[in-house]
């Protein structure tokens, strides 16, 4: 243990991953190994030791695994988009599915068996959305991704995940930008977003700390560049924040929103509107949510962003009330539920916090409550306005699976028990991985 110190050269065995898919060695104490796979054994070079704990680089594989693969990204790893592009897609299955259960029997206690874990059919350019960096380096513009734990950009002229559609359009912005030179001040583009629907039409809006010299110019440039552009606009945010999308949204040309197909549902998203970057496995993720909430006579879906899970879960239900914080995200559902001749679902503006008062006024209390969180899951105080609900289920769908134990924790001791987990790869390549758990009242299992 005394050799462990910083920039010494070590060889390890690695046992397993830990939460960020590094590989786990111990040699008196646990080390970190990034890259590193289950059952290889490594040369390492002690980065940093902490009291309990060393994290490491790899200078050498002596015993590769056969799931090592190459990961044919030439911004890898130096990008914090993907952490997983070194090992096979069965192995970051097996990885996740250990991940989830691993946070729910540490933080939570809980020892449930997933049901299913649902691979996506694709690993590359599945996502829908694309929120770009812009920087300026070595005298030109540049997008990519932010190096992990930075906000230094590494740049990534075709980024695997993405559309090609996301790809055109950061490099269209940047070649203009640097065309434009000192006429638009450094910095002043900060993001490109792009979201594209399943017929490959793409909305694009350029994230501004203020309005900027040739707009339309630009505008003319992509709708030459992307041939299936919907539309075009400005979103001015001046926020030093890291959220990407506030402010105002100024239409240059074309549509607002953009539509998509969603398990036969039509589905218009506006920009600033939640909707799932995977739409195949959004599909297959949706599903399982209805299945958990099966047929019931009131139910409700908080952080419901553009109706998606609540109009799914209206075929199943006597009457839904979707809940969404977002006034566009509300506005797009109401106009869905329209769309699709859905007439017992309606859709309130509030914080997810503040649903039970609105609940409590309701004509009846809801059987089923779906939550849907941000990564950071949900609030005590919600939790606890849940439970004086008293709803029969709790189906709780998570991007996070830490705080998705956290919460199971504390909803269990409000009387509700985890019946049933389905894992749903939402994020191919990256550490992320989407779950459903099913939490009944009582303990018992409730099938449909």
């Amino acid at each position: 243990m005394n050799d462990i110190e910083k920039n010494a050269v070590i060889k390890a065995d690695i046992t397993g991953y830990d939460h960020d898919g590094r590989g786990v060695a111990r040699s008196g104490m646990v080390i970190f190994v990034r890259g590193a796979l289950r059952g290889e054994r490594v040369e390492a070079k002690i980065l940093k030791r902490d009291k309990n704990c060393a994290h490491a680089d790899i200078l050498r594989v002596l015993h590769p695994s056969p799931e090592r693969i190459q990961p044919g990204c030439p911004a890898y790893p130096k990008c914090g988009g993907c952490a997983l592009r070194h090992m096979s897609y069965g192995e970051e299955l097996w990885f996740k599915r250990h991940k989830v259960a691993d946070c729910l029997r540490t933080i939570a206690g809980v020892e449930l068996e997933p049901e299913r874990v649902i691979g996506a059919p694709r690993t590359d350019t599945y996502r829908n959305k694309a929120q770009i960096p812009i920087g300026f380096k070595d005298g030109r513009h540049v997008f990519g991704f932010f190096r992990q734990h930075s906000r230094d950009i590494v740049p990534a002229e075709l980024c695997d995940l993405q559309s090609e559609a996301a790809n055109i359009a950061a490099r269209t912005v940047c070649a203009f930008l640097d065309r434009q030179g000192a006429a638009i001040p450094e910095g002043t583009v900060r993001h490109v977003y792009v979201r594209t629907n399943s017929e490959g039409r793409a909305l694009v809006a350029i994230v501004a700390k203020r309005r900027f010299r040739g707009e339309g110019l630009l505008c003319a440039i992509l709708r030459t560049a992307l041939p299936d552009l919907a539309g075009m606009s400005v979103n001015i945010n001046a926020d030093d924040s890291n959220t990407v999308l506030s402010g105002e949204f100024i239409t240059l040309w074309g549509e607002d929103h953009l539509e998509d197909t969603l398990l036969g549902l039509t589905l218009r998203v506006s920009p600033g509107s939640f909707y799932q970057v995977n739409r195949v496995q959004a599909e297959a993720l949706y599903t399982i949510a209805s299945d958990y909430a099966s047929t019931c006579a009131h139910a409700v879906d908080l952080y419901c962003g553009a109706g998606a899970i609540a109009l799914t879960l209206a075929a199943r239900a006597g009457r839904v009330t979707g809940i969404e914080v977002s006034r566009n995200a509300a506005d797009d559902a109401r106009e869905n539920a329209r769309r699709n001749g859905i007439a017992n679902a309606e859709f309130l503006t509030a914080d997810a916090g503040g649903a039970e008062d609105i609940l409590i006024r309701s004509e009846t209390a809801p059987d089923v409550i779906v939550v849907d969180p941000p990564r950071k899951g949900l609030a005590p105080r919600l939790i606890e306005g849940m439970a004086r609900l008293s709803p029969e289920r709790i189906v709780y769908v998570s991007c996070d699976p830490g705080t998705l134990a956290r919460d199971a924790a504390l909803l269990r001791e409000r009387g509700y028990a985890p019946a049933r987990l389905s894992i749903v790869d939402m994020f191919p390549r990256t550490t992320h991985v989407e779950c459903v758990m099913l939490f009944a009242k009582g303990g018992q299992m409730i099938l449909a």
